[in-house]
């Protein structure tokens, strides 16, 4: 398979950067995303040219390092995978791609197509954590819990943190992702003990970190490689309120 692509190159978080052309060719169609990067900057060093700068790690859908937004979509056209679980079989032969980093003033660019995150480790350290004693494990049925909460909660985890919900929405919210880390907790009586200075110190430290609000139009949902629910963001919403109530 032969594609074009038109990538975004920037060599700074000062620089000017602008779409460049590249050309890849004789790609097999089970080769990932991310491996065919891999293959043109392959061609590029032999060239004696500057690689494509992109983040990845585990390249198993966990890490949510491969954020890229290809042909307008957050981690391309294949829903609930992220950019390193996309392969070329969802292209067309001779199909352009555009490949452009994750654009929220949040998530600053460092270098073509990586952004920094760390927005989403800040808000995470300003609560997204539980206090109690570490020991050997407790007995499993210790706290009871049913089935349905233990699977909401479960669900919430499964946000990767990749910003994909961010890189979507137009206000450029971070909800979707701060309602997640506050449902895990929230819903487990683990995590109601710090429940009201978490919601509140998470909520505060997103807003401080520049993202938009949230409108309610779902397109963080849909695009969101782990299917994260837009109803944490309404329990968000309860747990905040409840919270400002106390204070």
């Amino acid at each position: 398979m032969d594609f074009t692509l038109k990538i975004w190159r920037q060599d700074s978080a000062n620089a000017q950067g602008s779409m460049k052309d590249y050309k890849v060719t004789d790609i097999s169609s089970d080769t990932s995303f991310l491996e065919m990067l891999d293959v043109l900057n392959q061609q590029l060093i032999e060239k004696g040219e500057d690689v494509i700068a992109f983040d990845n790690d585990c390249r198993e859908g966990v890490c949510g390092m491969c954020s890229l937004y290809i042909n307008g979509e957050a981690h391309g056209p294949k829903k609930l995978v992220t950019t390193c679980q996309l392969y070329m079989r969802s292209f067309k032969d001779g199909q352009t791609i555009y490949i452009e980093p994750f654009r929220a003033d949040a998530f600053p660019i460092v270098k073509d197509l990586v952004v920094d995150r760390s927005a989403f480790e800040r808000i995470q350290q300003a609560g997204g954590y539980n206090s109690f004693d570490t020991g050997s494990a407790e007995d499993a049925n210790n706290i009871l819990i049913d089935k349905e909460t233990a699977a909401a909660a479960f669900d919430s985890a499964e946000c990767i943190g990749c910003g994909a919900c961010v890189a979507t929405c137009k206000n450029s919210s971070a909800m979707l992702f701060v309602s997640a880390k506050v449902s895990q907790f929230a819903l487990l009586p683990q995590g109601r003990i710090e429940a009201t200075s978490r919601v509140l110190n998470m909520v505060k430290q997103m807003d401080e970190e520049g993202f938009g609000n949230c409108t309610n139009t779902g397109a963080c949902e849909v695009e969101c490689p782990k299917g994260i629910s837009l109803e944490n963001i309404a329990r968000m919403n309860r747990e905040y309120l409840a919270a400002s109530l106390k204070g």
